[in-house]
C-alpha cells in the first residue's frame, strides 16, 4: 500500500482518561477527548463519537463538493450520525454499525448535479469507504527511550 498522503497526529494524556489530541495542522485548535462514566467524566468525545462524526464529516464534505465544487451555500446541509455499539462473542464492546442521515437544503437537492453526485459520492469519502473495507491497525508499545514492548498487526 502506497504511504502517499501519510500523516501523524499525537496524542497525550492529561487527567484520569482525558487525551488531548494535536493536529498536524497549525490552525487545528488541540482535541480534549474523554471518556463517558464510569471511567472518565465526558470533558470532551470519546473515540467512538469521534469515528461516528469522521464518517459524517467526510459523507458531507464529499457531497457538498460533488454538487458545488470549490463554492457550496453556507449553512446547506445538516448530517446525523448514529453509532450502533454491541458486545461481541468475547462481550467486549464494538461499532456494530453506523447511520449517517445527510439533510440537504432546497438548494443542493435541485442542484442539476444532484442526480449524478448521489451516485458518486461516497466512493470519494475516504473515511466511510475505509471503514466498510476494514482498516488494518499495526499496534506498537514503546517504553519512553522507544524500545519495543509489544507489537500487533
Amino acid at each position: 500500500m502506497s504511504e502517499q498522503g501519510r500523516f501523524t497526529i499525537h496524542l497525550e494524556q492529561q487527567d484520569d482518561y482525558q487525551i488531548t489530541v494535536n493536529f498536524d495542522w497549525k490552525k487545528a485548535a488541540d482535541l480534549l477527548m474523554d471518556e463517558p462514566p464510569p471511567l472518565g467524566e465526558t470533558s470532551g468525545p470519546n473515540a467512538s463519537r469521534l469515528l461516528a462524526a469522521a464518517a459524517a464529516n467526510c459523507l458531507s464534505a464529499s457531497l457538498l463538493y460533488c454538487l458545488a465544487k470549490d463554492e457550496p451555500p453556507a449553512h446547506a446541509l445538516k448530517a446525523e450520525a448514529t453509532c450502533i455499539v454491541v458486545r461481541n462473542e468475547q462481550r467486549r464492546l464494538r461499532i456494530g454499525g453506523m447511520e449517517v442521515r445527510l439533510i440537504v437544503s432546497d438548494e443542493l437537492a435541485g442542484s442539476p448535479r444532484f442526480n449524478r453526485c448521489k451516485d458518486l459520492f461516497e466512493d470519494f469519502c475516504v473515511v466511510s469507504a475505509s471503514i466498510r473495507e476494514g482498516i488494518p491497525i499495526k499496534v506498537e508499545v514503546v517504553d519512553g527511550q522507544g524500545a519495543l514492548l509489544h507489537s500487533a498487526h
